[in-house]
């Protein structure tokens, strides 16, 4: 608790029921997922739990603000997307040598992940097939980083009240790992009608303009 210093009583209940990664998860997911309405965001956990609402990465953060204050590990691992479509920050967690993630997406797809993968890798490859513009069905996932451990940058970015843009270019600034040859993607097929109509179902509709 003296790690997480700055948490108010009540952040501190919420944390404490926040035991297990699918605890976390589960929290995560009853959140409508933010639109981003009123311009671009990047909450702290502290401002997740006051607007009741997260993206990616918020999501991501929050879970590894969690995840730490349990004793574990605050990491965290951004999937790379080719040019057109958007990135995704997972945070990691690991059991018994193996690495799951929490992820908040309002596709279905690219979202939790059970801890049965041996590397990084085989995670962060555990998300190309189904990730796809509904456009165009291209498949996008190209590269990922490295984990990013939070406690590099103190406990301020828990409770601040002001966007975490820096924690954008630190994760874009990490060492990322292509995903296979651009000679190997090139033979990546496009996801089949099927495909595109199971990945256009989402959780939350946007609000109406």
């Amino acid at each position: 608790m003296d790690t997480l210093y700055g948490l108010s009583k009540d952040e501190v209940r919420l944390l404490q029921k926040l035991s297990t990664p699918k605890k976390i998860q589960d929290y995560l997911d009853a959140l409508p997922i933010n639109f981003e309405q009123h311009g671009e965001t990047h909450y702290s956990p502290r401002m997740v739990v006051q607007k009741g609402t997260a993206h990616c990465i918020e999501a991501a953060c929050f879970a590894a603000a969690a995840l730490w204050f349990h004793g574990e590990r605050p990491l965290i691992m951004d999937l790379h997307s080719a040019r057109g479509d958007d990135d995704h920050v997972v945070a990691l967690y690991r059991f018994n040598k193996h690495w799951g993630a929490i992820s908040k997406s309002n596709h279905a797809t690219i979202r939790w992940r059970d801890p049965v993968y041996r590397s990084l890798r085989e995670l962060a490859l555990s998300y190309f097939h189904e990730w796809f513009p509904e456009r165009t069905g291209i498949r996008t996932l190209r590269a990922y980083s490295d984990a990013l451990d939070l406690r590099r940058f103190g406990t301020d970015w828990i409770t601040s009240r002001r966007h975490l843009w820096w924690l954008d270019r630190e994760l874009n600034n990490a060492r990322h790992h292509q995903v296979a040859p651009a000679a190997n993607l090139r033979q990546v097929r496009r996801a089949d009608p099927m495909e595109i109509m199971a990945g256009s179902l989402v959780e939350f509709q946007p609000p109406s303009q």
